[in-house]
């Protein structure tokens, strides 16, 4: 398969000394991993950096076409999604990392692999990632998530294909590593994107 195959989007020109990096992009569903991911690729484009966005959602279901949605399998496609990530930045890439990453040992993972790696948190607090999700259409990811999963664990009914849904089920274990907390209460898209694009401005030079 080709590298770039890996992921549903990519870029293009080189970038600096061929050094690839991963920037992951992490927090509860709905918190806008995805929006800012987006905003984050469409700038480095302009800029001809070679980056890619490497998004869960979608690769997901090509690591296990028939989910069990079990906690293993769960482990286990981020221990593919981390993998798939270094061997881009290998390949010099800068790598959007686009999933929430419920357990700290999922990032420390990228982190030992990936030598330029820095973790973007987008805090949101349940009750606003719940308000956000609730817009979202169905796409990749089942529509009404949290009042689903909320159903479930306050009448036990069953909804077919949901998981254990983070911050319902199971918490998101933050990091004190975190290289950078963006609240996503207090700022805007626009002004995430640009610290991101600040803060790792020797990456995109």
């Amino acid at each position: 398969m080709n590298i770039a195959g890996m992921s549903n989007e990519g870029g293009g020109g080189p970038a600096v000394a061929r050094d690839g990096a991963a920037i992951w992009f992490t927090g509860l569903p709905g918190a806008g991993k995805s929006t800012l991911a987006k905003g984050v690729l469409e700038a480095l484009r302009e800029r001809h950096v070679d980056a890619v966005w490497h998004q869960m959602d979608f690769l997901r279901k090509t690591y296990f076409p028939n989910p069990t949605y079990s906690i293993e399998e769960r482990r286990e496609a981020y221990r593919l999604f981390v993998g798939e990530a270094a061997e881009l930045a290998r390949f010099g890439r800068v790598v959007l990392m686009d999933g929430s990453g419920p357990e700290v040992a999922m990032r420390r993972l990228a982190r030992s692999l990936i030598p330029r790696f820095a973790e973007v948190h987008l805090k949101c607090p349940v009750a606003m990632a719940m308000a956000r999700e609730a817009k979202r259409p169905e796409g990749l990811i089942m529509a009404g998530l949290y009042a689903k999963a909320m159903k479930r664990k306050a009448t036990g009914q069953q909804f077919p294909g949901l998981g254990q849904v983070i911050g319902v089920d199971v918490p998101f274990e933050t990091d004190p590593l975190a290289e950078l907390v963006l609240d996503v209460g207090k700022t805007s898209v626009e002004d995430m994107r640009e610290q991101v694009l600040s803060r790792f401005e020797a990456w995109f030079a």
